[in-house]
């Protein structure tokens, strides 16, 4: 989940009282040996390439801090079965670098500027044949008129209805026989402990000296850690790792994209993640999620990290943000929409009468719609800009 721009924002899950400041309250059994001074904050080598251009980012995020409901909105909900049960093996087959011949570029979806979205994390019951995903939405735009349907959604690499183990595989075949393409979710940031391969990042973080998993992602949902993206002991190195088994999965399922969240760790900073992690780090892990993706076949979007648009415009092909209207940040996506690339967008508590209008208009061109006040990302409420 993500929000941030000083903090960025992310989606809150289900159950998540609107309005929570980020105070990010960190329970010491949790965050055992994560400390702000692991990891040095310097893109290591490994099995990524550092970057070794100066980013024109920021080193700091932006001086005034914005309200921050500080928790996660848009992530499936865990189920009391989700958990694995057996440790699996130590590591996937494959490594970064030995990832599979890029797909050609032809051959990788590209998202027209103004594409439909739908945002759907959560899965209704209603909805058994297709993991809990409402393929046939079809409502009335803020612009009026008829019903209309999503171009793409965005949904879970799992289905999202009584486990988080089955690949939303029937849900992707459903979308194409429609017409729409899918994008497939994964956090790339933060570890959830309800994802069926979390005990080989817990057995890497023991095994290592206790580097990689850091603080609770918030005081609400201390079922996620931050994950440490310096390479000082092979972190980041397992983690791609971890993230081409995952890619690997997406498109097995047949999904077109794939949208990587929290990843954005360096503008949180230590006090909140457990982790010194610089900008250049930062460019170097995502550069390297883009690639994973783009060998696969996959387009790949980019979830806020405002503060790095302009570095990661070329990486990526496609947006994803939450609350850019909520909190005056949309500016900061034009150089999607300049390259031609959409941004899929998603507001929570402000009325579509309100930010519709300026995500429909030339000076933004967003790909917007609206979802639930109370963050969760079910298929309804549901209204596109247009």
């Amino acid at each position: 989940m993500s929000k941030f721009s000083p903090p960025r924002r992310t989606p809150l899950r289900l159950g998540v009282l609107v309005g929570v400041v980020a105070t990010t309250i960190v329970a010491s059994a949790l965050a055992a040996g994560a400390t702000s001074t692991a990891g040095t904050g310097v893109a290591a080598t490994g099995a990524v390439t550092a970057v070794t251009a100066t980013p024109t980012t920021k080193a700091t995020p932006k001086a005034t801090p914005k309200p921050d409901p500080g928790q996660r909105r848009h992530k499936p909900k865990p189920t009391p079965t989700a958990k694995p049960t057996a440790t699996p093996t130590a590591k996937p087959t494959q490594s970064p670098t030995a990832g599979p011949t890029a797909a050609p570029k032809g051959d990788i979806w590209r998202p027209a500027l103004r594409s439909r979205w739908q945002y759907q994390l959560e899965g209704n019951p209603a909805y058994p044949a297709t993991g809990g995903v409402n393929v046939g939405i079809c409502a009335v735009p803020q612009t009026g008129g008829a019903c209309v349907r999503p171009d793409v959604y965005d949904i879970d690499l799992y289905a999202n209805v009584g486990n988080n183990t089955t690949l939303n595989t029937e849900a992707v075949k459903a979308i194409h026989a429609r017409g729409a393409k899918a994008i497939c979710y994964v956090d790339a940031g933060s570890i959830e402990d309800f994802r069926p391969d979390y005990q080989q990042f817990l057995d890497w973080h023991n095994s290592h000296g206790k580097s990689l998993l850091g603080k609770p992602f918030s005081s609400t949902f201390p079922n996620e850690r931050w994950a440490n993206i310096n390479n000082d002991k092979g972190q980041r190195d397992f983690l791609l790792q971890m993230m081409e088994a995952r890619v690997a999965k997406c498109a097995s399922a047949g999904f077109d994209g794939v949208e990587f969240d929290v990843v954005h760790a360096h503008e949180e900073g230590a006090s909140v993640t457990g982790w010194n992690i610089s900008p250049a780090t930062q460019l170097t892990y995502n550069r390297a999620l883009a690639g994973i993706a783009h060998r696969y076949g996959l387009a790949v979007g980019l979830k806020n990290d405002l503060s790095q648009v302009a570095d990661l415009v070329a990486d990526f092909d496609f947006a994803v943000n939450e609350e850019c209207f909520q909190y005056d940040e949309c500016g900061d996506l034009k150089p999607f929409v300049k390259a031609g690339k959409p941004v899929f967008q998603v507001e929570y508590l402000t009325a579509p009468g309100t930010f519709c209008p300026k995500a429909n208009s030339t000076t933004f061109d967003v790909n917007a719609i609206k979802k639930s006040k109370d963050y969760d990302l079910n298929d309804l409420p549901y209204t596109p800009c247009r």
